[in-house]
């Protein structure tokens, strides 16, 4: 069976939201080597923002370059750039002492033609919309989460818990970190969601469905979503990238 070419387009937005005094978020993606990150930071000061920006910079900087080369497998790239950002986070909170304890989420896609691998560390999550039907991609890494995975905890529980921001797994907070990596087929018309805590603590995943729904540009649609997670509260920063497949 022989797999469509397909190509992608791309948009994002960040913002702050109604109650944080800096936006701790940071995005990047290049369209043209398929590589597409958010991250939300963690920290005191502006620890948060160091560690999601360093960690966007790292994961472009190894995928883009590597991947020109065609020196590996994108998969162990995409461990590979994992590592290096961890590395870089995590050194540089170990030299300078106002930084110490500074982590971040992470969830990346990385797509070759109709090959998708989607990388997540934390709760920062991937949902993917599918002839109407959304559908989320990651696990979180995340106390309560994983507590409901477990049957300890239900899911109102989880919502209400004083522990629901409690990350078991982030960024730059130890030495070493291991995300989790798995790989899908993108078909035409496939609309990937990369987007942070922000979003998806204020909206259900039918609220965000309705609203990918409303056929609008994707820089509208993700304005749209947060938007709509400031009107539900903004209590986080609030970052959402959309990536849609087109042959």
């Amino acid at each position: 069976m022989s797999i469509a070419v397909l190509h992608y387009l791309a948009a994002a937005v960040t913002d702050r939201g109604r109650k944080r005094p800096s936006n701790e978020d940071a995005f990047g993606f290049s369209v043209e080597d398929g590589v597409y990150v958010v991250c939300d930071g963690m920290g005191g000061a502006a620890a948060g923002e160091v560690a999601s920006s360093v960690a966007v910079d790292e994961v472009l900087h190894t995928l883009v370059g590597h991947r020109s080369n065609g020196t590996a497998a994108l998969p162990a790239l995409a461990e590979e750039a994992i590592f290096a950002a961890n590395h870089a986070i995590f050194s540089r909170a170990q030299r300078n002492h106002r930084l110490n304890g500074m982590g971040t989420t992470m969830v990346a896609l990385v797509a070759e033609d109709a090959h998708v691998w989607v990388l997540n560390i934390g709760d920062s999550r991937c949902y993917r919309l599918r002839r109407g039907r959304l559908e989320q991609l990651t696990l979180d890494h995340s106390l309560v989460e994983e507590q409901v995975r477990m049957g300890r905890m239900t899911r109102s529980e989880a919502h209400r818990s004083p522990l629901k921001n409690v990350i078991t797994r982030a960024l730059g907070t130890q030495s070493r970190v291991t995300p989790d990596v798995f790989g899908l087929e993108a078909e035409p018309g496939d609309v990937f969601l990369l987007c942070t805590d922000g979003l998806t603590r204020e909206l259900s995943d039918q609220a965000i469905a309705d609203l990918l729904q409303q056929g609008s540009s994707l820089e509208d649609l993700c304005q749209s979503l947060v938007e709509a997670a400031k009107k539900a509260g903004g209590h986080d920063n609030i970052t959402c990238m959309l990536v849609r497949a087109e042959i």
